[in-house]
Formats: C-alpha cells, sequence, structure tokens
C-alpha cells in the first residue's frame, strides 16, 4: 500500500470522527437538553432534510434495488 493511499484514509477517518464528535453528538446533546424544536432551530430544516434524504436512499437499496437483483439472479 502507497504512502498516498494510508495519508488519505486517515485523513478520512479523521475527518468523519470530527463531523461525528462535534456534529452529531452536539445535536444529540441539543436535543436532550433543550428538545427537538431547539435542534431545529439551531440546525435548521438542511439538517431534517439530510435525515430524510438518509432513510430514503437506505430503505431503497434494502426494500427495491437489492430484491430485484436478486429476482434477476444477479448474486448466483
Amino acid at each position: 500500500m502507497s504512502t498516498l493511499t494510508i495519508v488519505t484514509s486517515k485523513i478520512r477517518r479523521n475527518f468523519l470522527f470530527r463531523l461525528y464528535k462535534h456534529y452529531i453528538i452536539d445535536s444529540i446533546l441539543i436535543i436532550k437538553d433543550f428538545g427537538f424544536k431547539e435542534l431545529m432551530r439551531r440546525r435548521g430544516k438542511k439538517f431534517l432534510l439530510v435525515i430524510i434524504a438518509y432513510y430514503f436512499v437506505r430503505d431503497m437499496l434494502i426494500y427495491v434495488i437489492i430484491p430485484y437483483l436478486i429476482a434477476r439472479g444477479f448474486f448466483s
């Protein structure tokens, strides 16, 4: 494995950890301390749209695309 690949993977992990640490955990603490309305006031509607988009993509993959590929014999 090249040095560039190792450095790139460490940067990605570090970025995701910082995102998780500062954004997601902070959002959970806002909900616990002040409630969902305060989270929407601080984060805005974009936060809600990201959550809805995540679940939409996940559910499409699980309930539509994978069963379709199984029925077509893609995994056989």
